[in-house]
């Protein structure tokens, strides 16, 4: 039964604003999303994962915010400072025009990360504007009580794990369980607030107008020298180096992971229940961080992804070669024990939220293809892997040997029951085919006949058990005719020439049944019932995956067409969530790191298609 939004839901819609009026900032360990109204209405402080200080977007009255905007009449716009992480939020009155600087200082070597510092800078650069702020932080997603006290001029917020201080050029006043300030400003002036981490060796500290200015700086410079290392100089400059910019934001410095997404429970669909938390690292996603980032010249990041695989997820010191769970911590740990607030309304009365990932404990055979691809692109393109880590990949691909013919959830997380999915039996494809490459390569030990017996017997399956003569395409799982835009990865993996016509029927089925407009849907969840309510959007990552398809099999007009029409579904500051509505609204999780990859990818192979 497909699930549609209840009348409180749409009239819930004017406390919410969209989910793409949001821009991101952060420091390499957390987040802050920033409203086009000036509203931070998501931030967990001190990392992506810890819980929520901020979660209006998820609960506009328990969540907690900062608000700061203009108190008269006003329109706004935002932009990114070109090259960097910087977000300004601009006003414009009849009385004058301001701006509103919201960034988190970062400069790679700082000795106070863990202040964990977010600084706001207000400006007035026409006229003469009046300003309100309100600080309203809700503890542990709005479920752990605090207090309030003015310690000198620092309002200082207290809950039992974790305490803010906030600081500003301008007088602050407490206000129950919140802290406000009222202030006017002229043309040249400004004023700063700063929210910290404070507690053990981080004390409560003043932030000057001339050290917001200082910070600023070096959060400028800091970006900017880290995009300049980029090697992409293509036709989509200005989107890939945006998408560049997030994946860094998504990077949890400490110990190198990428999270898919900094949010949890974002409706994919309003009143729908596929609501899920994203703040963790998917082995499925490693791959396609380490291509693009390479690609791009990161090498830096690619070597400190595949550090944190090596050290939390591939076999060794006791750990067994599988089956791997399919996501981690960000600190690499595996508890991600799922549970539903029932407190919090959701996003325009979108319940449940939920933290944690009941995912984690599916079998996902794909992700051993995934895991193994990555390991040879960073083999190959930037440095070679060390005999330990031979051992690991030798284990994992006899892993795949013994256990590749058996159903999995697959790699849409369903929660309607395993069965033999094309793409799980693809990727394990990928992953022995890979480690072969790696052996012959390098000439490393390998138990090569083995392999390669089993290399042959899973691509035969596919194309037996995985072909439709009723479709005339490769379908969802054996045996079935259903179609699944997963599929777009034969060719992108090389398990099938981009030009075949068993591969050209299957890509013009997808085209007829799951493209609209460029935008391409998972599947049909009424022809395969995945277990949940209601239906989604449409993926973007999978409307990227098909760009690159037709990219490889010549259509490369279609192609860019089909890449020019995504990129207008783009936020106004070049994110995007997960997925797209039919009236073309960015839904689920925000932003995504897997659609900034896909894009990344599909522009790097289109610009080279055209010449």
């Amino acid at each position: 039964m497909d699930a549609q939004p209840t009348a409180q839901q749409e009239s819930g819609g004017a406390r919410y604003l969209p989910i793409a009026e949001h821009g991101l900032i952060g420091d390499l360990r957390s987040v802050a999303l920033v409203g086009t109204d000036g509203t931070i209405d998501w931030y967990c402080c001190p990392a992506f994962d810890a819980p929520s200080v901020f979660a209006a977007i998820l609960d506009a009255d328990k969540g907690g915010c900062f608000e700061l905007a203009a108190t008269v009449p006003a329109t706004t716009k935002q932009f990114y400072f070109p090259d960097t992480n910087v977000l300004i939020t601009r006003f414009y009155t009849e009385e004058g025009v301001g701006e509103v600087q919201d960034f988190m200082p970062v400069d790679g070597v700082s000795a106070e990360s863990e202040r964990h510092r977010l600084i706001r800078r207000v400006l007035c650069v026409r006229g003469s504007i009046p300003f309100r702020t309100r600080v309203a932080p809700r503890f542990d997603y709005g479920a752990e009580p605090h207090t309030v006290r003015m310690a000198g001029d620092v309002a200082v917020f207290e809950s039992a794990k974790l305490a803010l201080g906030l600081t500003a050029t301008v007088p602050l006043a407490v206000d129950g369980l919140d802290a406000r300030a009222d202030f006017k400003l002229s043309q040249g002036e400004s004023a700063v607030f700063a929210l910290d981490r404070v507690g053990g060796e981080v004390a409560p500290r003043r932030c000057a107008r001339t050290e917001a200015e200082e910070q600023f700086t070096t959060t400028v410079a800091y970006w900017r020298t880290w995009l300049s290392a980029s090697k992409y100089r293509g036709r989509w400059r200005e989107m890939v180096h945006r998408s560049a910019l997030t994946l860094k934001l998504l990077t949890y410095a400490p110990t190198g992971a990428i999270v898919a997404a900094p949010t949890t429970s974002l409706p994919e669909q309003l009143g729908g229940e596929r609501n899920w938390d994203y703040r963790y690292v998917w082995v499925r996603d490693a791959a396609f961080c380490v291509y693009a980032l390479l690609r791009l010249g990161f090498t830096g990041e690619a070597e400190a992804f595949m550090n944190f695989l090596t050290e939390h997820i591939s076999p060794g010191d006791g750990k067994p070669s599988g089956p791997l769970q399919i996501m981690y911590g960000i600190d690499g740990r595996t508890d991600l024990t799922e549970r539903e607030l029932d407190h919090l309304e959701g996003h325009r009365s979108s319940a449940p939220v939920r933290i944690g990932n009941g995912a984690a404990e599916q079998l996902q055979l794909d992700i051993y293809g995934a895991l193994i691809d990555s390991i040879y692109l960073y083999d190959k393109w930037a440095k070679p892997i060390s005999s330990d880590q031979w051992d690991d990949v030798s284990a994992l691909v006899d892993w795949v040997c013994e256990n590749w013919d058996q159903p999995d959830e697959g790699v849409w997380e369903t929660r309607g029951g395993r069965k033999n999915f094309l793409y799980s039996r693809l990727m394990c494809w990928v992953a022995i085919e890979r480690g072969i490459r790696m052996a012959n390569r390098r000439g490393l030990p390998a138990d090569l006949a083995r392999w390669q017996t089993c290399r042959d017997t899973i691509y035969r399956r596919i194309h037996s058990k995985g072909w439709s003569e009723a479709r005339q395409a490769f379908v969802q799982h054996e045996d079935g005719d259903v179609l699944d835009a997963a599929v777009l990865m034969m060719p992108l993996t090389k398990f099938i020439a981009p030009t075949d016509p068993k591969w050209l029927s299957t890509l013009d089925a997808l085209t007829e049944e799951l493209v609209s407009d460029s935008l391409v849907y998972r599947y049909d969840p009424l022809a395969s019932p995945d277990g949940l309510r209601g239906d989604e959007g449409t993926f973007s990552i999978c409307s990227f995956w098909y760009v690159e398809a037709m990219v490889h099999s010549g259509r490369i007009e279609e192609a860019r067409l089909a890449f020019e029409k995504m990129l207008t579904y783009a936020n106004h500051l070049g994110l995007y969530a997960e997925e797209i509505s039919h009236t073309g609204e960015q839904q689920g999780n925000f932003p995504q790191a897997f659609t900034h990859l896909a894009l990344i990818s599909a522009a790097f192979n289109l610009d080279r298609a055209l010449g």
